[in-house]
């Protein structure tokens, strides 16, 4: 039963006081990385096909995984408008990047604002499981998303927006809990975006096979090992945090390379606070006494398992906006009025949501 706590509030843009121009957008440096990640994702996937060996496959396959996490880093920052000032060349950059993954971004981007609404709440809930929950389900869910199984679900999930979005309104969509919120926020206005998305992906493997000469098996070989070092992460900062929609994540320590090649991802509740923030600022947000515990640890508990939930869902206790779509008066929007009840930032650098913008299994980070 809801409380009379009221509606839960967006985070602010910035800290108080500050205004966008104290965190400037690292355009330059986001440019080179991106152009840098897409040649290396690229050259790996080159080099994976003309390998003589299963050992030197097993190389170019890792560094593709590692190279890939820092092309979704990129991606990620266009999904908050924050890649590069221009709005434009924002959106296209995160369009381009989203080749590699590959998925619409115009898809992803949707998917990672719902879990930004979400976060902690039942529809995201991977962790945890209620007295009631059938436990092996839980854990089978929970494995899946560690062992590389939620990757898949991106660029599937893409071609069958691409088909049509009414198809996630179907029964077996609406009956799965995560997905029932998190693809119904795929709307039939964003189709043509996708299709278009979708079928630029596709050209693009058809000319980098055609012009490369890329074997299929080496290639699939790559995304393996991309689909296990993306998933397994796409919760670590999450999993058994209190279930609070803005502070239900971590701070975490980490070594100085992993840190370039997530930007700073790391810093997740500063990030889940101050969504709008470009990366390279995330570590001044915190207060230098504010306790951060060890990525590598909280890697290895997740693979522990669920465990029982000891506190009341955040949509229990207050009323929450979790659709893109819908305020937390119930009152069906427009994407204006979406913009508007998610907190926009800016309409014009990010045209669904805003600065509630996010992603978790299944939404992407």
């Amino acid at each position: 039963m809801k409380t009379a706590a009221g509606p839960v509030l967006p985070p602010p843009p910035f800290p108080g006081g500050r205004a966008p121009s104290d965190y400037p957008i690292p355009e330059t440096r986001n440019l080179l990385l991106s152009l840098s990640a897409f040649g290396l994702a690229t050259a790996c996937l080159v080099g994976a096909s003309r390998s003589a060996g299963g050992l030197a496959l097993a190389g170019w396959a890792l560094v593709f995984s590692f190279a890939m996490q820092l092309v979704y880093a990129l991606i990620h920052q266009a999904e908050h408008g924050v890649l590069h000032g221009d709005a434009r060349l924002n959106h296209w950059m995160g369009v381009a990047l989203s080749w590699l993954f590959p998925a619409s971004f115009t898809m992803i981007r949707t998917t990672h604002q719902g879990h930004h609404l979400r976060n902690r709440t039942d529809y995201e809930m991977f962790d945890l499981y209620y007295p009631t929950d059938v436990r092996p389900l839980k854990f089978a869910q929970f494995y899946a998303i560690l062992l590389g199984l939620f990757w898949p679900v991106v660029p599937i999930g893409a071609l069958i927006a691409a088909i049509s979005p009414r198809i996630f309104r179907l029964a077996p969509f609406r009956r799965a809990l995560s997905t029932s919120y998190l693809l119904g926020d795929i709307r039939e206005q964003q189709a043509s975006a996708i299709r278009a998305e979708v079928g630029l992906n596709l050209l693009f493997f058809v000319a980098l096979f055609a012009w490369c000469d890329l074997r299929l098996a080496a290639v699939a070989w790559c995304y393996a090992a991309f689909a296990f070092n993306w998933s397994t992460r796409q919760y670590v900062s999450h999993a058994f945090t209190p279930r609070r929609v803005y502070d239900g994540a971590l701070n975490l320590r980490t070594d100085p390379v992993s840190s370039l090649l997530l930007l700073r991802g790391e810093w997740d509740l500063n990030h889940h606070r101050y969504p709008t923030i470009p990366w390279i600022h995330l570590p001044r947000l915190s207060a230098s006494t504010e306790p951060r515990g060890s990525y590598l640890r909280q890697y290895l508990r997740q693979w522990l398992g669920p465990r029982p939930c000891t506190e009341p869902a955040p949509e229990a206790v207050a009323e929450l906006p979790l659709s893109l779509w819908r305020s937390a008066d119930g009152v069906t929007r427009d994407a204006a009025g979406a913009r508007d009840a998610a907190g926009a930032r800016d309409a014009a650098a990010d045209p669904i949501a805003g600065s509630t913008s996010g992603g978790s299994p299944c939404h992407v980070r």
